[in-house]
């Protein structure tokens, strides 16, 4: 194995496990990830030289251990913690043993970030930013905020930690149910950038979603009555399942209808349906099961003309009662679109609260160019293009503009339905 693909494995193996250690010898949340990052730059200068150790997990622990001992060294305030750090072994891939009844290691860490006495949306950017490695401007992606202000919402958050001495601990197991939600929306958006990158040359990311829905099916074994647990589970696998079709040979997105469905996996369709049909049983509805029935209205339908819509739109209806967001708004209206009209979808887009949105920009555009308004759709398509995040997106996004420039009249509308946002992607 060459270094880059080993230093990419290791972060994607260990990162949550280097962090959490440190988090645990230091109680310093910003120590431990500036140890980690470190430890990663050490990694990448020295084993191209001496080699891949043979536990690189290991390697980068002690690597990071060292260099948090040298920086509380530095501070006469941190001897107590530099006492314990130096009778610290070097953990074992084996979990310590607890009664929380985890046994995965990567969930175990999770769920002890999730900590109860933090708000759910500060317990989920936590871990997505420490454990699951994503970036702050990837976090406040997901949460439609600036990079900026998710900067500020983090350094709250560890502030809190550290003024509170919330412990950092796995919880016992009849303590798990208080962290469920906020675990569900960590897995929930970690699959999320997998599926469908903030930024970047690529649309997919797929060994994140593949380890979300890893967790998402251990998680489930762990809880198999917790219906949103498995509704989240159902969502993924009908989401996954269409992923060798979401991009073509150039690395373009491919909408959803002009998908090639014969390509789609029906093993993990048929697992989806099955999996959320146990969750529906439990007569618990949440939004994770009433995404995973949008999702299943698509991967069922044998062809994009009968998907139906009218059951699409009213599965929204229930969704924003559970989710009251713009974003679900949004989709909303792309499946009142689809079901009573563009013009129909293009009237509930005006009061959605979401400046700077590309796929707001962009289900504009689509609305627009199937009325026939063509240079109104050309321009926001271009504001989609200049706002969207990947290239996969951009190229997508040039090839409508070079549609309504070059194809004239109703041939505009006989060239293709696209629907850029969300699900429909």
């Amino acid at each position: 194995m060459d270094v880059e693909t080993a230093l990419a494995e290791a972060f994607r193996e260990e990162w949550g496990q280097v962090v959490a250690t440190l988090i645990r010898i230091t109680g310093d949340w910003d120590l431990a990830e500036e140890c980690a990052q470190e430890a990663f730059a050490l990694a990448l200068r020295t084993w191209p030289r001496d080699g891949v150790p043979d536990r690189p997990g290991a390697w980068l622990t002690t690597a990071a251990r060292h260099r948090a001992t040298d920086r509380l060294r530095r501070d006469a305030l941190g001897a107590a913690k530099l006492r314990e750090a130096a009778r610290m072994p070097v953990p074992s891939p084996v979990p310590e043993p607890d009664d929380s009844g985890v046994t995965d290691d990567r969930l175990r860490l999770i769920f002890t970030c999730c900590h109860p006495a933090l708000a759910t949306e500060a317990q989920v950017a936590l871990a997505l930013r420490t454990l699951a490695g994503l970036s702050t401007a990837e976090i406040a992606r997901a949460f439609l905020v600036s990079e900026a202000t998710m900067s500020q919402r983090l350094v709250r958050v560890k502030r809190k930690i550290r003024h509170a001495r919330i412990p950092y601990r796995v919880p016992p197991a009849h303590l798990l149910p208080e962290r469920t939600n906020a675990v569900l929306g960590v897995l929930y958006l970690t699959f999320n950038e997998g599926y469908s990158a903030s930024a970047g040359p690529d649309l997919l990311r797929p060994d994140l979603a593949a380890e979300a829905l890893r967790l998402a099916r251990v998680l489930a074994r762990l809880m198999p009555d917790e219906p949103e647990a498995l509704g989240l589970l159902a969502l993924m696998l009908l989401q996954h399942a269409r992923r060798a079709t979401r991009v073509d040979d150039d690395g373009v997105l491919v909408p959803l209808e002009e998908q090639d469905r014969t390509r789609w996996d029906t093993a993990a369709i048929t697992e989806g349906t099955a999996v959320l049909e146990t969750a529906l049983r439990r007569r618990r509805p949440g939004p994770y099961q009433i995404q995973a029935a949008i999702a299943a209205c698509h991967a069922t339908a044998a062809r994009a003309a009968d998907t139906d819509w009218p059951q699409i739109a009213g599965l929204y209806d229930q969704l924003r009662k559970h989710v009251p967001s713009a974003v679900v708004e949004l989709n909303r209206a792309i499946a009142v679109g689809m079901a009573d009209g563009p013009a129909a979808g293009l009237a509930l887009l005006d009061a959605l609260p979401l400046p700077g949105y590309h796929l707001l920009a962009a289900t504009r555009a689509d609305f627009l160019r199937r009325l026939g308004r063509h240079a109104e759709a050309r321009r926001w398509y271009e504001q989609a293009r200049d706002l969207a995040g990947t290239d996969a997106e951009r190229s997508y996004l040039a090839r409508r503009i070079s549609e309504t420039v070059s194809v004239p009249g109703d041939a505009v509308r006989r060239a293709g339905e696209a629907r850029p946002p969300e699900e429909h992607r």
